[in-house]
This record gives C-alpha cells, sequence and structure tokens, in this order.
C-alpha cells in the first residue's frame, strides 16, 4: 500500500461505485469515508479533515449541486475542493457544477486511472497553494521572531527577582478572580450539570496554574535543587480523568484525536508528589498538543510491578513534526527550545526542563524518542507507594451559609485597586452577614477606616496613591498617637516571595493572605481574629459524572464482544468495511437492550465518523477467534 495520501469522502447513492471507488482510493493510499445521501453527505464534511469530495448530482434527498452550495456557504467547509461524479454529461450541468463551486467534472462511466489523476492534481494545487501562504507568513514572521528573540536575550540578562516578584503579583492578581468567583458559583448550587463541570475544570486549571507559579517563578530555587518533594495520597484516576476533560476541547479545536489508554494494572490510589507528577503530564501533553495539527496525541499509563520500586509509566506520543536527532540531547535544558518551537514563537523553553528536574526530584527518569516527520514519544516513570482511598480526596465537607445568630454586627473594609477583587470579597462576606465597605486605595481607606472604624481590614499591598503597606504604617501611627485599640489588618498579596511577606509583617500587619485564596480561608482568618462564629451546610456533590478509567482495552472488545457472537461481529465488520453507515446504525441498535455497554462503546467512534476504527476492532477480533 502506499504511504497516507490525505481523506477523501466519496458520495454517492449507487453502492457497486462507492464500493469501487473506495477500494481503489484505500489501495492508492488515500483514507476513505462514504456517504450515501447529502444529509450524511454534509455531516461527515462538517466533521473535519477532509482534504477533498467526489459528488455526485442525484442523490434521494437532495442534489448534489444543493450540497455543493451548503459547503461552500460554511467557513469550516468552504476551502474542500469538490470534484462532481455524475452521468450527466450536458454542458449546462457542467456549467451549474462549476458555478457552485466545484472544481473538476467526471463524467460516467469514468476510467479509474482518471479519477486517480484528476484527484491528484487537485490535491497537488491545493498542497502548492497552502505551501504559498505558509511561506508568505514565515517571511513575514521572520523579522518579528528574531527581533523577539532579541528582547528575550536582553530580558533574561535583568535583575531576576524584580521579573520574579512582578511576575508573581500579575499571575496571582487575575488567578484571584478566575478562582474566587468560581467558588462563589459553586458555592451557589443554582449550576446546571454542564455548567458544574465547566466550572470544576475552570477550578481544577486555575488551581493547577497557581500550583506551577508557586515552583516555576523563582527559577534560582529549581537551579539550586532546593525544590521540596510533597508526596500525598491520590487518587490517580481522578488526576487523568480531570487532565482529559482539560485538553479535550484543545484537541477539538486542532482536529486531534487525543486518546488515553491506561492499564488496568496500574492502581486508582498511589502515594507520590500530585502537584509535581500533574505539572509533568500537562507540560508533555501541553506540547504535544501545540505541536500536532490533524493528528494523535495519545497518553499511555503502565504498571511495572517488577521493578525495584515498583513504578508507574507514562508515556505521551504524538504525531507531530518530530525533533531533529541532533537537538534532542539539549532537549531538557532551560530556555531551550527546539527549530519547531522557535518556529511556533510560543513557550519560553522551560516545560521540558522543568519536566526532567521534577522527575528526576520523584525518583524516575525522562527519556525522548523522535523522527523528524514522524511524531515524539516522551517516556518517564515514577516509583510509587500505595495510597490511602480514604484520605486521597479528603477536603473540607461543609461550607459557611450564616454568622451565628447574638454576635455583633462585623464591620469588614475591603482595600483593593482591582475591582473585581474588590467584588468577589463582598460576594463572599455580604451574603454571610458581615458588613462590609469597600475603598480603591491607600487614601481612602484610611479615611473610611477614621470615620467607621472597621473591625478588621483587608489590604492590598500594591495601589495607586498610597499603597497598601504605607497606609497600614500610617493607621498604626495613628492608633499610637490616638490611642486606640488595633483593628486588625490582615494584608491581601500576590508575592511569592519571602522578603516581602517579612516587610508586611514589619509595618504592622496581623498577617497575610496569598492570592489566589479560597473562601474558607477567609472566613477562617475572620474567626481567628474576631472570634466570628457560623452556620454550615455541606458541601454538595459533585453533579458531575466522572468517567472512569482505566480506558477500554483491548480485552475490553474481546470481552463485549464475545458475548455478542461471531455472527454478529461478522455483521459489523463488513457494514463497516463497506461504509454503510445504515447498517452499522441498525446493528448497533439491535443490541443496545441485552449489550448496553458495549452499544454505547460503538455508538460513540460511530457518532465520531470512526467506521475505521470500528473495522479494524471487529477484524482483530475476528483474525483471533479459532
Amino acid at each position: 500500500m502506499d504511504t497516507y495520501k490525505g481523506n477523501i469522502l466519496i458520495v454517492d447513492d449507487q453502492l457497486e461505485n462507492l464500493q469501487v471507488l473506495s477500494q481503489t482510493l484505500s489501495e492508492a493510499g488515500y483514507k476513505v469515508k462514504g456517504a450515501v445521501k447529502g444529509e450524511m453527505a454534509l455531516r461527515a464534511s462538517r466533521s473535519g479533515n477532509l482534504d477533498l469530495i467526489l459528488l455526485d448530482i442525484k442523490l434521494p434527498d437532495m442534489s448534489g449541486y444543493e450540497i455543493c452550495q451548503q459547503l461552500k456557504q460554511e467557513e469550516k467547509t468552504q476551502n474542500i475542493p469538490i470534484v462532481f461524479l455524475s452521468a450527466l454529461d450536458e454542458v449546462l450541468d457542467k456549467v451549474r457544477a462549476f458555478k457552485v463551486g466545484g472544481v473538476d467534472y467526471i463524467t460516467k462511466p469514468f476510467q479509474v486511472e482518471e479519477v486517480l489523476a484528476r484527484i491528484e492534481h487537485q490535491l497537488t494545487i491545493r498542497r502548492l497553494q497552502n505551501q504559498l501562504q505558509a511561506q508568505n507568513k514565515t517571511l513575514q514572521q521572520e523579522i518579528q521572531e528574531r527581533k523577539k528573540a532579541e528582547e528575550e536575550a536582553e530580558a533574561a540578562s535583568k535583575a531576576k527577582s524584580q521579573f520574579l516578584a512582578n511576575m508573581s503579583h500579575e499571575l496571582r492578581t487575575p488567578l484571584n478572580s478566575i478562582l474566587g468567583f468560581t467558588q462563589v458559583m459553586l458555592r451557589d448550587g443554582q449550576s446546571t450539570d454542564e455548567q458544574q463541570e465547566y466550572l470544576e475544570i475552570i477550578n481544577r486549571s486555575g488551581e493547577h496554574l497557581l500550583d506551577l507559579i508557586d515552583d516555576i517563578l523563582d527559577l534560582s530555587k529549581i537551579e539550586a535543587g532546593i525544590i521540596q518533594l510533597n508526596e500525598k495520597d491520590l487518587d490517580l484516576y481522578y488526576l487523568l480523568d480531570s487532565l482529559e476533560d482539560l485538553f479535550r476541547i484543545k484537541a477539538e479545536s486542532k482536529n486531534n484525536i487525543l486518546k488515553f489508554n491506561v492499564d488496568p494494572q496500574v492502581p486508582q490510589y498511589i502515594k507520590t508528589d500530585e502537584q509535581k507528577l500533574r505539572s509533568c503530564l500537562i507540560n508533555l501533553l501541553g506540547n504535544a498538543m501545540k505541536f500536532t495539527q490533524l493528528g494523535q496525541v495519545e497518553l499511555r499509563v503502565k504498571l511495572h510491578p517488577e521493578a525495584d520500586p515498583a513504578n508507574i509509566e507514562f508515556q505521551v506520543s504524538d504525531t507531530g513534526p518530530g525533533i531533529a536527532l541532533e537537538e534532542q540531547p539539549d532537549l531538557f535544558q532551560a530556555f531551550v527550545q527546539t527549530s519547531t518551537g522557535r518556529q511556533s514563537a510560543q513557550g519560553t523553553g522551560l516545560g521540558l526542563s522543568i519536566t526532567h528536574k521534577f522527575v528526576r526530584l520523584m525518583g524516575g527518569e525522562i527519556s525522548v524518542s523522535s523522527e523528524v516527520g514522524k511524531g515524539t514519544v516522551f517516556v518517564f516513570d515514577i516509583p510509587f507507594q500505595p495510597g490511602d482511598a480514604s484520605l486521597s480526596s479528603a477536603q473540607d465537607s461543609q461550607q459557611v451559609i450564616h454568622l451565628k445568630p447574638d454576635q455583633k454586627a462585623y464591620r469588614i473594609l475591603v482595600v483593593d485597586d482591582t475591582p473585581e477583587n474588590r467584588k468577589l470579597l463582598m460576594e463572599l462576606l455580604s451574603p454571610v452577614g458581615f458588613d462590609v465597605r469597600e475603598a480603591s486605595n491607600g487614601q481612602d481607606a484610611i479615611a473610611i477606616w477614621e470615620s467607621w472604624q472597621p473591625d478588621l481590614i483587608f489590604m492590598d499591598t500594591r495601589m495607586p496613591v498610597i499603597d497598601g503597606l504605607v497606609a497600614t504604617r500610617m493607621i498604626r501611627e495613628q492608633e499610637k498617637q490616638k490611642g486606640l485599640n488595633p483593628t486588625v489588618i490582615i494584608a491581601l498579596t500576590a508575592s511569592a516571595f519571602e522578603q516581602r511577606r517579612a516587610k508586611i509583617i514589619e509595618v504592622g500587619s496581623d498577617d497575610f493572605i496569598c492570592k489566589p485564596f479560597k473562601s474558607m480561608t477567609l472566613f477562617k482568618s475572620l474567626s481567628r481574629y474576631l472570634n466570628a462564629a457560623y452556620i454550615y451546610e455541606p458541601i454538595p456533590e459533585s453533579k458531575r459524572k466522572q468517567r472512569q478509567y482505566p480506558a477500554r482495552t483491548d480485552r475490553f472488545w474481546e470481552e463485549e464482544l464475545n458475548q455478542v457472537g461471531e455472527t454478529w461481529v461478522e455483521s459489523l465488520y463488513y457494514a463497516a468495511r463497506e461504509v454503510n453507515e445504515e447498517r452499522v446504525e441498525e446493528l448497533i441498535e439491535e443490541i443496545a437492550p441485552t449489550h448496553p455497554t458495549l452499544s454505547e462503546a460503538l455508538t460513540a467512534l460511530f457518532e465520531d465518523f470512526r467506521l475505521d476504527i470500528i473495522m479494524q476492532i471487529t477484524q482483530d477480533y475476528l483474525e483471533r477467534s479459532p
């Protein structure tokens, strides 16, 4: 068989024509889909990744002209070349075909060699057009890339501590709003199942980003090797499930196939550093997704119980452009990017270096194998200890809903120059029963403090006019001069640096809370410093239905297909091979009442137009059968 040449959709209600063309094009190296009706053709076209459509004019439900017109009106399908294939031989029929957007017209009966030649001609034209567009884009980017590289080199030579301090503040400030309002929405219990799922994904992604900031902003710690290992009980299946959620939308946006394949022997609960393992997987999956277009990204997880100590292996593979052999030895060095990475104009060159250091810290090793034009495989392993299922998901099971009765009306002043941050604290504290006012800078905060005398101030540290540190010092000086009882002042800081925190306490703050924070952190601070007591209610269980790992393996298919029998499997194989969608759907519906698990798995493939996978699964099963 020739090498893969492209994806072609054949639309013809004559099954003989469809089968002949499908077999011929497959043998010529093309991946072929078939459709016998107009609606089927439109759905298959919109599913993506087609390089050319062979389109009959006379179909049962609509004409080929109508199909072509609809596809040319849609952004996603308007650039797919359409070659009409029809028994109509009148000049007016051909003219109309070209008017609605066709690029060629082949009259039935046809010679197979002619069809192949015309297809290859159209695909060659399309490839040349794509190459010209890519070359023009590359030329336009070269000057910008060189200028950007010079600026990055200059920036790297500046004082690292100032850069990191600014980055810490700038990254944590928006994260505070993202995570904070997500918690507010999760608390209200009014969201639908789908909204709940999205909020949980946002929250998990934001918390992971916060973990990354904590670990990688202070590069000096990584370089000095003093980042600590924080092992705890972990639900590995839940972690993998959340990662698949995280990358599924990205995969769909790039028309990539995303696969997670977990060996059934892999334990669900382990003890390891969850934050660092998650970081490693996200870095590798993120790179694979970034550099792969119209391909596949796969994560395979398997257990090596015979190793000493036992370890789990993670393999991330892609079908992207690959990495040249001469570039691979320096791949895990900080700020090193491959030629592909530089062309993408994305990233800093830190991800793989951090991953390498984290894997080593967890006691494992990481390696890479790659071939230009064929893809890349990263493999790393980590030793582990069995985890405690009861501890892995331990978390606060209650949430504050209101202050207990018979307490004073606590006055809380919220000081922050960012409106979103002030609104977040107002939304968290006011419904519970606190009397809350707000100020946008230190000067206004001092004025409200003088006239209102709050019980506690949440004071941002970086603000215009008068910043939080100066404002705190001025309030403490006035308290001494006037003999007033000290107001509790808790600094809100986006800095991750110890010297900054020491300065916060030095000016008179009672405590500090790092942004972003969890709502319970605020309530615990208010309880500690004001003796506030609360009424609680249980946190509602997630409405979201979790997928269960391990993923469907060969053993799953064999066990399920054994139950329906070889005759049915053989029928499904032939229906899939002949691209007979209606027959495939009938066979799946036939077993739904008695074999729902198998029916659900096959339906997912069918709805994704993956008759090729259904054919392969059934073919493998039949070949193994005695």
